[in-house]
């Protein structure tokens, strides 16, 4: 008798109105060029802009150098400083004046000033004093610039001196997951949330608001289908094109940026299936509080920017102010970007992150059906 209840259900759910509905949507979407277009283009461009430009590093700086002593020594500390290439040295003013007009003007990022005293009191065991003057514009830049330079000229200097040092403790450092300190092995996993963020938001509230501008929603409404096959048939199409942006997503980190991929496959796609029923339910919000496409888009930007500055995609949450890290815990795209970090980076599974995955799926419930009760209105 079980069995014929099941085989009764699946012939419903085959020749039945919700498989037509789920095909027509498919075919819709296949059809429809910008949906196609904003399900590969946009994940293409951001994975590679943000990866490329979303980096730490400090690198070719402008350093004018304005050499007062000209001797071995004095040249010897300038190449010091260029030789990881976070500074390339370029022409030097006349001046000390037209040096500050060149840093004041952005032609120059930094200029190290070496007095003409500096190999004499060198030889003579005295300290000898040198000056660095970065733009400070860009606090964080500078702050890497001033760290780096500093370490320079300290191992210079110990290189200079001929007693031996010994020292009572030496550390030894090992970073654990990401050894070579890849800064991009930090941000990509983090764009991977973005890009899904952006284009599930934006194509869930299109498709259905280009809908409502079309006139089929009301067209819908006039056949037999339950407002609850309407919205599967909506949800499922979207679910399986997203689950391609993803796969298309992470192929260009691991491809292109050598991410590394530590953890289980099969883990990954189901914790991105659930993130996934977030943007879609999002996006489904939007489409119900937008009147046209130009709404839904410009709204979509209002709930995302919160979402991906709160999530520590860009920047380390335990850097933001103290309400901000507290409003990151409402944030599920948080969650989403630790499982995927955990997965790709640390290869750990369900049994080390099932609470960050237990909030998502309790997020993604909460959501979807919060959604749903608005499509339901909205139809009704």
């Amino acid at each position: 008798m079980n069995k014929e209840k099941l085989d009764a259900i699946l012939d419903k759910f085959i020749n039945g109105r919700l498989l037509a509905l789920m095909l027509k949507e498919t075919r819709q979407i296949l059809r429809d060029k910008q949906q196609l277009f904003l399900l590969c283009f946009p994940p293409i461009v951001q994975i590679c802009l943000y990866g490329f430009a979303l980096s730490p590093d400090v690198q070719d700086l402008r350093l004018a150098v304005e050499d007062e002593c000209k001797s071995y020594k004095s040249r010897e500390l300038a190449s010091a400083l260029v030789e990881n290439r976070v500074f390339k040295i370029t022409k030097s003013p006349p001046t000390l004046a037209a040096l500050m007009v060149g840093i004041e003007r952005g032609r120059i990022d930094a200029g190290l000033i070496i007095p003409p005293d500096f190999d004499r009191k060198i030889d003579q065991g005295h300290q000898a004093d040198v000056q660095l003057i970065i733009d400070g514009v860009d606090a964080n830049t500078a702050g890497i610039t001033q760290g780096y330079a500093t370490q320079m000229i300290q191992r210079f200097s110990q290189g200079l001196s001929q007693k031996k040092i010994i020292r009572p403790a030496i550390s030894e450092v090992t970073y654990a997951y990401n050894p070579g300190l890849i800064s991009s092995w930090f941000f990509v996993p983090g764009v991977l949330g973005l890009v899904l963020t952006l284009t599930g938001t934006l194509v869930s509230s299109v498709t259905l608001v280009k809908e409502k501008d079309s006139g089929t929603l009301e067209q819908l409404l006039m056949t037999p289908a339950d407002s609850w096959e309407i919205l599967v048939a909506k949800i499922v199409p979207l679910l399986i094109m997203l689950n391609g942006t993803v796969l298309l997503a992470l192929t260009m980190g691991t491809l292109i940026f050598n991410v590394p991929f530590r953890g289980n496959f099969f883990t990954y796609m189901f914790v991105s299936g659930i993130y996934i029923f977030v943007v879609i339910s999002i996006g489904i919000i939007l489409a119900t509080i937008s009147k046209n496409q130009r709404q839904a888009i410009l709204t979509s930007f209002f709930f995302n920017l919160p979402l991906i500055q709160l999530s520590g995609a860009l920047s380390p949450i335990e850097s933001m102010p103290d309400i901000f890290r507290w409003l990151s815990y409402l944030n599920p795209l948080r969650y989403y970007i630790q499982c995927v970090r955990n997965i790709l980076l640390k290869g750990v599974g369900l049994e080390v992150m099932w609470r960050d995955v237990l909030i998502l799926f309790f997020v993604a419930v909460v959501l979807l059906l919060s959604s749903a009760a608005r499509f339901r209105k909205q139809l009704s």
